[in-house]
Order: structure tokens, then C-alpha cells, then sequence
């Protein structure tokens, strides 16, 4: 069987996050007929959020920089990230990168260009809410969920990756949250923007129009491990 490019994951952002990563490029390349060639890091979720809430992108920078390195000195050709908020030093990181990094945002603007929506909401950290995914979604209307919204949000999104498990009432109270929003601020879609929404939505239970941001990185990760499409 043959291999594919090495990947290098900077994982550990969550655990959950990496751990959905992994797998689905496994199972993909796998359906492929090809081995998939990954190494992984393991950063701090918490050290992540420190630089993003003090607006330090070239700090964050600096701290993702150094696993990349390592993930090159163990073979990675290619490199990328499993999570949506360290992507606010995306811009930083890849003009540093000894290796090409594959940027979370480009695969979401160009889904949304096709789906020609225009007004969205998102789910996400509070860093990535707050930010409206730091400025790097054009052409479209941010709907902010209410304050007290955005808190139990972050609050639930936090608590899901660290337990890198999300329980029952977790899936059902955001479930409830994600069709008050459609409804009542009448979007085109939500925006899942974090890996670690996948452990609380899934094919079964995502009755509203989304678009997960972890599933289109997923799908340029694999074209650029296998070519052609996933």
C-alpha cells in the first residue's frame, strides 16, 4: 500500500478534536487505498487561549511555530491544525512555517461563495465568536447570539473538550440553542466553528443548515495527502 504525503498535526486542541482528525483521515485514506503518514504534537489548549484573549498573534505564533518544527524534524511534509481558534496567528505561522500550513478559513469561504449565503451565525469558543472568525470570512452578515448565549456556548464548548465527550443534555441544550438562532435571527446557516463540535453534532441530530468547518479543512487536508477528491 502505498503512503501518503506525512502530515503533521498539531494536536492536543482539543484532545477530542485531534482524536476526530485522526480517524478521518485514517478511515479516508484507508477507502483510498492508501496508508495515511501522520505524526502528532500535543500543544495546550490553555496557552492558546492566553494569547488569543492578550491579542498577542505573534506570541501564539511563536508557540505553534516550535511544534511545527518538531513535527518537520519527525517527516511532516505538510502541517495543520485541528481547531479553530489558534487560526487567529494562521496569517503569522504560515509566513514562518518551514512547511506549508493548510489554513481552516479558505475551504470555508469558498463553501460559503457557493452556497451563496449571506447572513450566518457561529458556534464556537468565545474568542472565535466574538471575532466573527477573526475577520477571515468575507461577503457574508454575522449574527451574534445573545450575551448569555455566547457564555453558554463557550462555557459548554470548553467543557466538551477537555472531557473530549459531550453528555445528552450537553447535545440537547445546544441543539435547542442552534434552532432558537435560525429561527428567531433568520439565518442562512450556522457556522460550526470548532473541531469539538463534532463530539455534540452529528449527521443524526443536525436537523438545521450548517456548515462544519473541521469537515471542508478535512477535505483539503486529504486532497493534498491523496489528490483528487476525498
Amino acid at each position: 500500500m502505498i503512503s501518503t504525503r506525512c502530515l503533521g498535526l498539531v494536536g492536543g486542541l482539543g484532545v477530542g478534536a485531534t482524536v476526530h482528525y485522526y480517524q478521518s483521515l485514517a478511515k479516508a485514506c484507508e477507502a483510498a487505498g492508501q496508508a495515511l503518514d501522520i505524526v502528532i504534537a500535543n500543544a495546550e489548549t490553555s496557552l492558546v487561549f492566553e494569547r488569543v484573549q492578550a491579542n498577542d498573534r505573534n506570541g501564539l505564533s511563536d508557540y505553534l511555530h516550535g511544534y511545527i518544527q518538531r513535527l518537520q524534524s519527525a517527516g511532516a511534509e505538510i502541517a495543520a491544525i485541528p481547531a479553530v481558534t489558534p487560526h487567529f496567528a494562521i496569517h503569522e505561522l504560515a509566513e514562518s512555517s518551514p512547511i506549508p500550513v493548510l489554513n481552516i478559513f479558505e475551504p470555508l469561504n469558498r463553501e460559503l461563495q457557493a452556497r451563496a449565503a449571506r447572513r450566518v451565525a457561529v458556534l464556537g469558543t468565545r474568542f472565535v465568536m466574538e471575532s466573527a472568525l477573526f475577520g477571515e470570512v468575507k461577503g457574508v452578515e454575522f449574527v451574534r447570539a445573545q450575551p448569555q448565549e455566547e457564555d453558554f456556548i463557550h462555557k459548554t464548548y470548553v467543557e466538551v473538550a477537555q472531557a473530549a465527550k459531550a453528555s445528552d443534555a450537553q447535545r440537547k441544550d445546544m441543539l435547542a440553542l442552534a434552532h432558537t438562532i435560525v429561527i428567531r435571527d433568520r439565518v442562512d446557516a450556522i457556522i460550526l466553528a470548532g473541531t469539538d463540535l463534532a463530539l455534540v453534532f452529528n449527521s443524526s441530530n443536525t436537523d438545521f443548515s450548517c456548515i462544519d468547518c473541521a469537515d471542508l479543512h478535512l477535505e483539503a487536508i486529504l486532497r493534498e495527502l491523496i489528490g483528487g477528491e476525498p
